[in-house]
């Protein structure tokens, strides 16, 4: 043992050594190119188009991209100068989203006579129109959802002379708030219109909804003031409902209304508890449960909506306490009354209002909850909605049977008291205002999809709508309103943005985004007219020499050059498929010449560039020999190319 170890320990010494020089070199090697990493040096798009510009050359393209560059970044007064430089050059530029940014711009920076004049010109050019939502034929849209529900009077219910209304379904029987005053009933007159008190009520009812025998009063609820509105939770062992205030000192002012919780304990009903939500000085009223009994949606005019009355929702919290109220918004409240809520087991909110566009008094509505707030909100039509008051409607999402209430008469354009009506619905309801966009996100050179591009439509005052990014084939989907106009932009960072306008009246649109990339590492490969948009220096037909239109393309690679002084570049000039094979080889070897000559006369040192004629050898697609092509596909075959070679 001990031999082996003197034959073998010095042995042993220097590989441990050896191996720990390799593993020294290794990381010094990583060091020294993680410094490179750190060192990389990065061309950026704007800043020599920057150079260039301040140099005194002029195109719409220089001019443009500076003008957007500065306006995506909010530097509006800085837009400005290069958007007024561009109009200058070309009073009516290809892109007319040029002349809406300009105007932004000009607005922002305080001229609005300028602004408007200029967005004017942008509203002519794209023949886009204001308001078009809420456009003539808007009654159109409603008729479209009409003719969906079969309806017909609650018999043993229904009765002219009396007030009955609102709903709730508990397996077969029917639970409503009515001024039913039979023998033994209370009959204490209300103030507001001289009739008995509101009580709740209940009726059997068979499959088909179809009231069957006589009502019968809630036992253990029903107090000498008004109640309706009835809610039960899934385990029928509380109840919501709505009452009269009983608590306010001037017990002749007991109109508003509250909301108050039953709960059921060895089968009777103890005693009301008023909720947390409820005030003496506003009311509350209406209850709603969501379907799965955590949230309760109500009616208020408490201080702080919208209108009359506005649609609010509380969390039930796990001790059943209520949460705060929340109001729903402006895309579900108006100026006007908004009551009745009811929430269907598919998770769809219906409430009956005065405020949006309808038929006549209150209409129901519809509108699709949703994670991230509502989708669009629909007038579900006649006959559920006529020229009357028409609310408290409720539906089995199973059955398409339910219960809505209305003021209407027999008699066309006569009004009664409010009465219950039993529907069947026919035909889902049509989303009149969804629209769908789609598309994809694509490198403008390459052609390969970008993953993760924001998608982002905007009102005409930029004010976000909606955002979506890119999955990994660069496609992109979002719902929109077929009736709005959208500014939609496509970004993503080393990337100039991309803006198009979203047309309305349209189902489906497809709008594809191709970015042109403005930032992009300096590195060996690179080819640095993918990012400074050079796709060709152009010469006359058949010649070589330099035309007077391609020096401001060639000043954006001197002004690299000079900024990078030790790149070094491979020139390489394509043609088309069309001439001589051997022809093209020749032609385009005498273009690449040309160019690297006219860098070397501005200054560029000769060892620094090599001029590689490729001909028609390198096509970007399958324009070959024999091959019969669009104009515009050769076109993409004769390009430039300036490729990092160190």
């Amino acid at each position: 043992m001990k031999k082996s170890a003197i034959i073998y320990g010095p042995l042993l010494l220097v590989l441990i050594f050896s191996n720990m020089a390799l593993v020294h070199g290794q990381n010094r090697v990583l060091e020294e190119a993680t410094e490179k990493y750190k060192l990389l040096d990065f061309i950026n798009a704007q800043k020599i188009y920057l150079k260039v510009a301040e140099k005194g050359y002029q195109s719409e393209e220089l001019f443009s991209k500076l003008g957007n560059s500065y306006y995506f970044n909010a530097q509006y007064d800085q837009a400005v100068k290069w958007y007024e430089k561009l109009f200058k050059l070309n009073e009516y530029p290809e892109n007319e989203m040029v002349l809406l940014r300009y105007s932004q711009a000009l607005k922002a920076t305080g001229n609005l006579n300028q602004a408007k004049t200029y967005y004017n010109r942008f509203v002519e050019k794209t023949g886009l129109e204001s308001n078009i939502r809420y456009a003539k034929n808007y009654e159109a849209l409603i008729l479209q959802n009409s003719g969906r529900y079969q309806m017909d009077t609650l018999k043993n219910v229904y009765d002219e002379s009396k007030i009955s209304f609102g709903h709730f379904k508990l397996k077969n029987t029917l639970y409503y708030a009515s001024t039913n005053h039979s023998k033994g009933f209370l009959n204490k007159k209300s103030s507001w219109d001289g009739l008995s008190f509101l009580s709740l009520y209940t009726i059997a009812l068979d499959s088909l909804n179809h009231a069957i025998g006589s009502a019968k009063k809630l036992k253990g609820v029903n107090s000498k003031f008004h109640e309706s509105s009835p809610v039960f939770t899934a385990d029928n062992n509380t109840m919501y409902f709505t009452r009269s205030n009983t608590t306010y000192k001037n017990k002749k002012n007991n109109q508003n209304l509250k909301i108050y919780k039953l709960e059921k304990k060895e089968n009777t009903w103890q005693k009301a508890e008023e909720l947390s939500i409820n005030s003496d000085y506003f009311s509350t009223a209406h209850p709603a449960l969501s379907p799965d009994g955590t949230k309760l949606y109500f009616s208020s005019d408490r201080p702080g909506g919208f209108g009359a009355s506005d649609i609010y929702v509380s969390e039930i919290l796990a001790d059943g306490s209520l949460g705060e109220p929340i109001n729903l918004g402006s895309e579900i409240n108006t100026s006007a009354k908004e009551t009745f809520p009811f929430v269907s087991t598919n998770n769809e909110l219906y409430f009956s209002s005065d405020g949006h566009f309808g038929l006549g008094g209150l209409d129901v509505y519809y509108v699709k909850i949703k994670d991230a707030g509502f989708g669009n909100l629909l007038n579900v039509g006649a006959p559920i909605n006529s020229y009357a008051d028409d609310f408290a409607f409720g539906i089995d999402s199973d059955t398409g049977r339910g219960f809505m209430s209305s003021n209407r008469s027999s008699q066309a354009g006569a009004f009664i008291y409010d009465n219950i009506y039993s529907f069947v619905e026919t035909q889902p309801i049509i989303d009149v205002f969804y629209a769908q966009i789609q598309g994809v996100v694509t490198d403008k050179k390459t052609g390969l999809p970008i993953e993760g591009a924001n998608v982002i439509l905007m009102d005409s005052e930029k004010i976000v709508y909606k955002e979506v990014q890119t999955n990994n084939k660069g496609h992109y989907t979002v719902e929109t309103d077929r009736f709005e106009t959208y500014f939609m932009q496509a970004k993503i960072k080393n990337y100039d943005v991309e803006e198009f306008i979203a047309q309305p009246n349209l189902d489906h649109q497809n709008i594809n985004f191709p970015l042109q990339r403005n930032e992009m590492a300096l590195t060996p490969g690179t080819d640095l007219a993918k990012v400074l948009n050079i796709p060709m220096i152009y010469f006359d037909f058949d010649k070589f020499n330099i035309r007077t239109d391609a020096q401001v393309e060639l000043e954006k690679i001197l002004t690299v050059l000079n900024t990078y002084p030790s790149l070094k570049l491979e020139i390489r000039a394509h043609t088309d498929s069309r001439g001589h094979d051997a022809y093209n080889k020749v032609l385009s070897q005498q273009r690449a010449n040309a160019t690297v000559a006219y860098m070397v006369d501005h200054g560029i040192a000769k060892i620094r560039l090599e001029a590689v004629g490729m001909g028609e050898t390198k096509p970007v697609n399958d324009c070959i020999n024999n091959i019969p092509c669009l104009e515009l596909q050769h076109q993409e075959n004769r390009r430039s190319e300036f490729i990092i070679i160190d």
